[in-house]
């Protein structure tokens, strides 16, 4: 879906500028691109044709009502399209999380059972070792209790005995070690069988494979036994298995936020109350003032969308602001007109202006005073997040008499032909 063209952006002016700011602009956009003053520019007749059409629409009251009911329309559709998109996105990471979590259980399981076969070849290995040693013993007993001619005469064959049968005894440990539970497979085919057969599964293996042999290995001696080939896999699982424990779980993944509008007054803004809005699902919230204006975000924490398995989204609201009869908004600054006759513009006078809550503000109009100069009177603007606050903004407006005047008129003759008779 295309989106309409701006036309308070083509000529550059906000949207609650009034009739003469945009025609000031429409003047000033018109003249910087006219094709007369941009030759060498192809694209000038379009620029200008278009700043043209923004101006048609705008200083007609009906048309620029229709243009903006047309375009909150579409700024809705444009916003109602990006919270779904959001929306699917966010079921499709609940399934991508769902899936990485069934897979790591499977993982676990996998290790906790390679942990078992672990236990229960330790187990097996430390009888073996216990028995021949047993053995070992027992033949010694049996010699020593011998004899003395006896043992003069046979030493050299009860030596040779207990020598072979304790050669006999480690052989027979160390044929049947190997063959218990049967042929293993290497680290890289293990880590391939639970892990799947993928680059980051080999780089594990090969990492925590160069950390065990550098742990090993102090000024090239080795500071444990080596382990067989049937307990390496286990060992380098559970050094995974310890390494995945000590990493904590990252957080959950955050629903997509909820954008909309909260149209204000300046009184809303001046009172720093909050004001209800409804949500497209029904659910009213409550948005606070505090240090706004026109144009700012309000954020609000965990009141957006809820999705099982993601953290609650957001709400956040732009701040519209109700354009009144005399007043207007400009940042933290509160703008009116004060219309003043020709006498007080060039003699200066004493007078008064409207404040935005209704009170008469005491105001002294300079001498050669011109149309469209400001005067500032500060902190009567609106709140600012520092604490302070704006200033209300009086533009002086040179005004004419209702009704013709003889000797003003007298008087402007003069100063423009010179005396006459």
């Amino acid at each position: 879906m295309s989106s309409m063209r701006d036309f308070y952006s083509i000529l550059g002016v906000k949207r609650d500028a009034g009739a003469d700011e945009i025609k000031a602009a429409w003047r000033t956009k018109a003249k910087s691109v006219h094709p007369d003053q941009n030759r060498d520019d192809p694209q000038a007749h379009n620029r200008f044709a278009e700043i043209g059409r923004a101006y048609e629409v705008l200083k007609d009251p009906a048309k620029r009502s229709r243009y903006d009911q047309q375009r909150m329309k579409v700024e809705a559709l444009e916003r109602e399209q990006t919270i779904m998109q959001q929306r699917q996105a966010a079921r499709e990471a609940a399934e991508k999380a769902k899936q990485a979590k069934a897979n790591a259980e499977r993982v676990l399981e996998e290790l906790a059972r390679a942990e078992a076969e672990k236990a229960k070849a330790d187990a097996a290995q430390a009888a073996k070792v216990k028995a021949a040693k047993e053995q070992e013993a027992k033949a010694k007993a049996e010699a020593k209790a011998k004899t003395d001619a006896e043992a003069q005469d046979e030493a050299p064959a009860a030596a040779s005995t207990a020598g072979a049968d304790k050669s006999q005894t480690q052989g027979t440990a160390s044929a049947q070690g190997p063959s218990v539970g049967g042929p293993t497979s290497g680290p890289e085919e293990a880590a391939s069988r639970i892990f799947g057969d993928s680059p980051e599964a080999a780089a594990a293996a090969e990492n925590l494979r160069r950390e065990q042999e550098a742990a090993e290995l102090s000024e090239g001696m080795p500071l444990k036994p080596a382990i067989s080939p049937l307990l390496a896999p286990i060992e380098l699982f559970s050094s995974l298995v310890r390494r995945l424990r000590g990493t904590p779980p990252p957080p959950p993944e955050k629903a997509p936020d909820i954008f909309t509008e909260a149209v204000v007054a300046i009184a809303d803004l001046l009172e720093q109350k909050s004001v209800p809005i409804t949500l497209n699902d029904g659910r009213e919230v409550r948005v606070p003032l505090d240090g706004v204006t026109e144009g700012h975000v309000v954020r609000l924490k965990g009141q957006g969308l809820k999705f099982q398995g993601l953290q609650r989204g957001d709400v956040a609201v732009t701040i519209r602001v109700l354009k009144a009869d005399r007043f207007a908004v400009d940042q933290f600054d509160i703008r009116t007109v004060l219309p003043i006759t020709l006498e007080n513009a060039v003699l200066g006078c004493e007078t008064q202006v409207e404040g935005p809550d209704g009170t008469m503000v005491p105001l002294t109009v300079p001498a050669w005073s011109n149309s469209d100069q400001v005067i500032r009177i500060d902190d009567l603007g609106l709140p600012n997040p520092e604490g302070g606050r704006g200033a209300l903004v009086v533009e002086l407006r040179v005004m004419l008499w209702e009704k013709p005047d003889e000797k003003v008129t007298d008087l402007m003759r003069l100063m423009r032909e010179g005396l006459y008779i």
